[in-house]
């Protein structure tokens, strides 16, 4: 049997003035047929996971589509066209098929549609028909939405924050396709969505609040009959009906019993949502608190989470340490023209620049002061450990390192690049368990990477594009009421 491997995956913050283009996904992958296989079966991805899985099961994979982008804004109208137009046509070239493995992101936004993820899985259960076992994993930061329920027979999501489990909810999927195949088993999906905005602070799914709802899950797989189950923590960066959490079950031929379980589950959600309100600490209170820690320590950017689609350029945390000295400290900026400027100056000069804060009047104002260049790089690297988003290998672009007499050390680069590997650091020659404190710009992705070295980790609630405190974001298309927002209201599963 012939069964089809297709991914489409981005994270939309439209709360990003930017679009997210096609020229993104060429940037990181798009790539058809034989390529998917090359580029992804050894990735700490889903795809790999899907291609593992297949081959256990001796099931012929069929790759055909995969495009990814790195969180940025909307996907503009005529980019999303694009992809589904290749698509399509690349599943016209595929020949015939007897199952699909999906890898959607699950808060994918475009310009014409808001649930983009729904539509192309749609079009696809179009194409294929109701009968025609259609099966996909989800970004636990998906914002689910009841067409990708309708549109799929079983939804699987990520289990882990930082996203190490990504290639195992692959495997998970392709045996879930190859007993369905077989006959052996029929899935049956339900969701629940309760009107819950999780913080991005309160999403480390390996500490509570959300510990315990893992562990009741986790419980519930246990049950006869119960094939999967899954919760997804929400986006909450996409302004869009969607937005929010929800949960899936999935079992074996029993409608009412999927219902009646992910009712359950989303009943219990709804009782501890107060445990689900972020907690803050400022740049200045995270600073003092660092200073007195034993080193490494690392602070977590949560404004300019670049793995959020903020900028990478934002310098309110850069600003503390620079002023107050505390040193060695490292910061990573996203900064083009300080790239060019330390090239031209050339390894061992001196040179003044203004860093950082100059893409947008959110995540604070260019750092400017005297720095020696200490080394260029071509800014490519990779990583071998299983790490958020499965990415092995990273471009930045041309980048600079670059130091301050007081012991702040900069690296510069021209592109956005998540701080998800410390081969960033390794790279240009950067040891990082000799600094006493690092910045990463995210909330749990930097997590996987850093916390080997850093002794202690602060969540800081700097301003920017993805600041935790959702009560800042001008909101005009999420769901009301929803908690935090409308604390006070009432909701009823079922």
């Amino acid at each position: 049997m012939r069964v089809g491997i297709v991914a489409l995956l981005q994270e939309s913050n439209t709360f990003i003035a930017g679009a997210t283009t096609l020229a993104h996904f060429e940037q990181d992958t798009l790539v058809e047929g034989d390529e998917v296989r090359r580029r992804w079966a050894d990735a700490h991805h889903e795809v790999g996971g899907f291609f593992q899985g297949l081959a256990e099961a001796k099931l012929d994979a069929v790759p055909i589509f995969a495009a990814r982008a790195l969180p940025y804004g909307t996907v503009k109208a005529e980019a999303f066209a694009e992809l589904l137009r290749r698509m399509h046509t690349a599943l016209d070239r595929a020949g015939p098929l007897d199952g699909l493995l999906v890898a959607p992101h699950g808060a994918t936004v475009s310009e014409q549609y808001p649930d983009a993820d729904g539509h192309w899985l749609g079009r696809l259960r179009q194409r294929f028909g109701p009968k025609f076992p259609i099966i996909g994993t989800l970004d636990l930061h998906a914002n689910l939405s009841p067409l990708m329920v309708a549109s799929c027979d079983a939804l699987i999501a990520y289990r882990t924050n930082p996203h190490l489990d990504q290639r195992q909810r692959g495997i998970d999927a392709a045996r879930l396709m190859a007993r369905t195949l077989r006959g052996e088993i029929r899935t049956t999906m339900a969701a629940a969505f309760p009107p819950l905005a999780v913080n991005i602070e309160r999403q480390l799914v390996a500490a509570p609040p959300c510990r315990p709802l893992y562990e009741l899950t986790d419980t519930m797989l246990r049950q006869p009959g119960v094939l999967s189950n899954s919760l997804l923590l929400g986006f909450p960066y996409a302004d869009v009906a969607e937005m929010g959490s929800a949960a899936i079950v999935v079992t074996d031929n029993d409608q009412s019993q999927a219902q009646r379980l992910v009712n359950n589950l989303a009943r219990t959600w709804w009782e501890r949502r107060r445990e689900f309100i972020g907690e803050m600490i400022g740049v200045e209170q995270a600073v003092e608190q660092a200073a007195k820690l034993d080193g490494p320590v690392c602070l977590l950017d949560m404004g300019d989470n670049v793995g959020g689609g903020s900028p990478g350029d934002g310098t309110e945390i850069a600003h503390a340490l620079h002023r107050r000295g505390i040193g060695p400290s490292f910061v990573c900026l996203c900064d083009p023209e300080a790239v060019e400027r330390a090239q031209s100056a050339g390894v061992g000069a001196s040179v003044k620049l203004r860093v950082g804060g100059k893409a947008d009047r959110l995540h604070g104002a260019p750092l400017e002061a005297d720095f020696r260049v200490r080394g260029l790089y071509e800014g490519r690297f990779e990583e071998t450990q299983p790490r958020h988003a499965g990415i092995t290998k990273f471009d930045q672009g041309p980048t600079a390192v670059v130091e301050t007499s007081n012991g702040l050390t900069v690296m510069l680069t021209t592109r956005r690049m998540v701080p998800f590997s410390l081969s960033q650091l390794t790279s240009c020659r950067l040891e990082p368990g000799r600094f006493r404190i690092l910045v990463a710009k995210g909330v749990h992705a930097p997590v996987a990477a850093y916390a080997p070295v850093c002794k202690h980790l602060i969540r800081v609630d700097t301003p920017g594009l993805t600041c935790a405190d959702m009560t800042k974001l001008e909101y005009r298309h999420r769901r009301r009421p929803m908690f935090p927002f409308e604390p006070e209201m009432t909701w009823t599963v079922g």
